[in-house]
C-alpha cells in the first residue's frame, strides 16, 4: 500500500457510500443493538429479590450475576475493539449479536445461580463485540456533515437506554415475570441482526502491524482489577484484602500498559501518545465525570423513590423518565449547537447545567415536598448531560485515525464504564455517610436494636419501623431526615467536581472543530454545516 494515497482502503467501508435510505437503516441497526446492550446492564437490578429467592442465593451472589456482565464487558471491550478493526466490523458485530443473543436465552432459561453466572460472562463477551463496534460503524460510514448527528443518536441511545431499559425491566417484572427480562435483548438482537446482514457495510483496518496481544492482556488485567475494586470495595471495605490485591494488580497492569503502549508506538493496541490531543484527552475526562455523576445519581434516586416517598420499583423507575428524555433530545441537539458555538462552548454549557441541576436537587430536595422538589434539577441534569456527552464522544472518536476507529470507540466505552463504577462508588459513599453522620442524633430514644439497624440505610429503618412500637414513625422519619442530608452532601460533592471539569474544559477542552486524522496520521477539521 503506498502511503501517499490519500484514502487507504482499510478506512473505507468495502461498498460505496450508503445512500440517505442506507443511512437511515444502518443507523437504526447499531442503535437497536446498542439498546440490548445497555439495557442488559441495568435491567436485572429491578430483579435482585426474585433471583434470590428462585436461586436460594445469597445477595454477594445476586449482586455477581448483575456485575459481572459490566465486568467482562469492560475488560474487553479495547482488544475486541481492535479485532474487529482487523477482522472487520460487520462480521465481528454479526458475531456478538450471536452469541449475546444465545447468551441472553440461556440465562433466560438459567436453572441455577451457576448457570446465569456463565451466561452472564458470556453475554459480557458479546457485548463487548457489540458496543465499539457500533459507534465504529457510524464514524466509518457516515460522511463528516452527517457524523455529529448520528453520533448524537447514539450518543442518546447510549445514555438513555439504560433508563428505558430498567422502566421496560420493572413493567415486565410487575405484570408477567422476572425471566422475561431477557425477552427484550433477545428480540432486539434478532431485529439487530437481520437489519445489520441486509444493509450494514463491512470496513476494516489493513494493519502493518501484528496484534498488540501483551498490550490487550495488560488491559484486561488492568480494567478487571480496577472494576472489581469500585464494585467490591463498598461491600467488602476498601482495606480488605480482596479489594486490596485487585487495586494493586489493576495499578500495576496499568502502569504496565502505559509503558508497554509507549514502547510499541505505531504498533500499539492504544498509541497513549495520542491523549495529548485536546480532543481525547478532554473528551475522555468529560464522558468520565458525566457517566459517573449519572450513575451516582441514581444510587441516590432510588432509595429516595422507594425508602423516602414508598414507591414501587414501576413508579421509580418511571420517575427516572423525564431526566432520560431531557438526555436523549438535548444528545441529538448537540452536534447543532456545536456547529454554531464549537464543541467546548457546547461542553461548557453542558457541564454547567449539570452543576447547576445537582445545585438544585441540593437546595430544594424535601421528604415532604417529594417529587416535584427534585423534577427542576433532574430536568437540569438530563439536558446537560446530554449537551456534554456528544461532543466529547466525537471529539474521542475524532482524535484517533480512521483505521482504528474501534479502539477509539472502545475507549470511549471503557471510559463510561469507568465513570459509572466510579461514580457509583464515591457518591454512593458520600450518601452512606452522611445519612451515618445525621440520623446517630435523631435517635433518642429509639429502642437499641431498631437504631443499630436504623443506622445501616434508610431502607432498614423502614424496615425495622413497625417493630419499633410506638416509635416507628419517629424512627421513620428520622431516618428520611438523615437521607436527605446524606442527599444533600453527595450533591454538593458532584457539584464541586463538576465545577472543576467546567474549568478543565474553558482551560483544556477541544476545539471548536473535532480532529479528524486519516490513517497516515495527518488532521483534518471537520464540522457540521450551520443550519
Amino acid at each position: 500500500m503506498r502511503k501517499s494515497q490519500p484514502a487507504p482502503a482499510a478506512s473505507v467501508p468495502d461498498r460505496d457510500v450508503p445512500d440517505a435510505r442506507q443511512l437511515r437503516t444502518i443507523l437504526i441497526a447499531v442503535s437497536v443493538a446498542l439498546m440490548a446492550v445497555i439495557a442488559s446492564v441495568s435491567g436485572l437490578n429491578v430483579a435482585q429479590t426474585h433471583m434470590a429467592v428462585e436461586f436460594d442465593a445469597s445477595q454477594g451472589t445476586v449482586l455477581w450475576i448483575i456485575n459481572i456482565y459490566t465486568l467482562a464487558l469492560a475488560a474487553l471491550l479495547l482488544p475486541l475493539g481492535a479485532l474487529g478493526d482487523r477482522l472487520g466490523r460487520k462480521p465481528t458485530l454479526i458475531a456478538g449479536l450471536a452469541v449475546f443473543g444465545v447468551a441472553s436465552a440461556t440465562a433466560g432459561l438459567a436453572p441455577t445461580a451457576e448457570v446465569m453466572l456463565a451466561a452472564r460472562v458470556v453475554s459480557g463477551v458479546g457485548a463487548a463485540m457489540i458496543m465499539p463496534i457500533t459507534l465504529a460503524v457510524i464514524t466509518s460510514t457516515f460522511p463528516g456533515e452527517q457524523r455529529g448527528k448520528a453520533i448524537g443518536v447514539w450518543t442518546a441511545v447510549a445514555g438513555g437506554g439504560g433508563i428505558l431499559g430498567m422502566f421496560l425491566s420493572a413493567l415486565l417484572v410487575d405484570v408477567a415475570d422476572w425471566r422475561w427480562l431477557f425477552v427484550l435483548p433477545v428480540v432486539l438482537v434478532a431485529v439487530a441482526l437481520v437489519m445489520t446482514l441486509r444493509s450494514v457495510p463491512d470496513s476494516r483496518e489493513r494493519p502493518a502491524h501484528s496484534f498488540d496481544t501483551v498490550g490487550a492482556l495488560l488491559s484486561v488485567v488492568a480494567v478487571v482489577g480496577l472494576v472489581f475494586v469500585l464494585q467490591e470495595g463498598p461491600e467488602k471495605g476498601w482495606t480488605a484484602p480482596a479489594t486490596l490485591i485487585g487495586l494493586i494488580a489493576g495499578l500495576a497492569a496499568a502502569a504496565g500498559f502505559v509503558v508497554w503502549e509507549l514502547r510499541r508506538r505505531d504498533a500499539a493496541l492504544l498509541d497513549v501518545r495520542l491523549f495529548r490531543k485536546r480532543g481525547l484527552s478532554g473528551g475522555s475526562i468529560t464522558l468520565l465525570v458525566v457517566f459517573g455523576v449519572q450513575a451516582g445519581i441514581a444510587v441516590v434516586l432510588f432509595p429516595f423513590f422507594q425508602a423516602v416517598l414508598g414507591w414501587s420499583g414501576l413508579p421509580a423507575t418511571l420517575a427516572l423518565m423525564p431526566m432520560a428524555v431531557m438526555m436523549m433530545l438535548a444528545s441529538g441537539l448537540a452536534p447543532r449547537m456545536a456547529a454554531g458555538v464549537g464543541a467546548r462552548v457546547t461542553m461548557m454549557v453542558g457541564v454547567a447545567l449539570g452543576a447547576a441541576g445537582l445545585a438544585l436537587m441540593a437546595l430544594l430536595v424535601s421528604a415532604d415536598g417529594g417529587y416535584p422538589t427534585i423534577l427542576p434539577g433532574m430536568l437540569a441534569m438530563g439536558v446537560g448531560m446530554g449537551l456534554s456527552m456528544t461532543p466529547s464522544t466525537e471529539a474521542i472518536t475524532g482524535s484517533l485515525p480512521s483505521g482504528k476507529q474501534g479502539v477509539a470507540s472502545a475507549l470511549n466505552d471503557v471510559t463510561r464504564e469507568f465513570g459509572t463504577a466510579l461514580g457509583v462508588a464515591l457518591l454512593g459513599a458520600l450518601l452512606t455517610a452522611g445519612y451515618r453522620g445525621s440520623i446517630d442524633g435523631r435517635l433518642e430514644g429509639i429502642p437499641t436494636d431498631a437504631a443499630d439497624t436504623a443506622r445501616e440505610g434508610v431502607a432498614n429503618a423502614v424496615e425495622v419501623a413497625p417493630g419499633s412500637g410506638s416509635h416507628a414513625q419517629d424512627l421513620v422519619h428520622a431516618a428520611q431526615q438523615a437521607f436527605v442530608d446524606g442527599w444533600q452532601q453527595a450533591m454538593w460533592a458532584g457539584v464541586a467536581v463538576m465545577g472543576v471539569l467546567f474549568v478543565h474544559i474553558a482551560l483544556r477542552g477541544p476545539g471548536n472543530a473535532a480532529p479528524v486524522t486519516d490513517d497516515n496520521g495527518t488532521e483534518a477539521a471537520v464540522t457540521a454545516a450551520p443550519r
